[in-house]
């Protein structure tokens, strides 16, 4: 078996910290266009996120309450690394992946212990945009 080879003179390494964090916060912000699924410890440090467009979604299909399934899976995967077990969901947005990325979740063998609904309401705020013309 080979060494392995040092780094390269002005290359940086990068140091493998392993932790385990039991339970940690699963951040989905599900907008009309897109899903996005972030996996953070407690204290907010990201272990480990997704996207529609991450899992080799694009277009319309990006929307898809399928590509928030498909995404939140893959942000639960690969936070299993890292011993995640619980989670708490703090949900985002007006999209169609919301419950279908907490079902996706779910299905990774996470156990969920809450859901909060995060999403922005104005009260009474800035004027919204004119309507969407159909």
């Amino acid at each position: 078996m080979s060494k392995p080879t040092p780094p390269k003179k002005g290359q940086k390494t990068r140091k493998r910290i392993t932790q385990t964090v039991p339970s940690a916060i699963a951040h989905v912000k599900a907008s009309f266009n897109n899903t996005i699924v972030v996996i953070t410890d407690p204290t907010g440090k990201v272990l480990a996120w997704s996207s529609a467009g991450k899992v080799n979604f694009s277009g319309s299909r990006k929307s898809s309450a399928f590509a928030a399934t498909v995404a939140a899976q893959d942000a639960a995967k690969s936070a299993q690394s890292y011993g995640v077990k619980e989670l708490e969901v703090n949900l985002k947005g007006p999209g169609s992946g919301r419950e279908s990325a907490v079902r996706g979740l779910m299905s990774s063998g996470m156990s969920i212990t809450i859901i909060r609904d995060r999403t922005p309401v104005p009260h009474n705020g800035c004027r919204p945009r004119k309507r969407r013309r159909a």
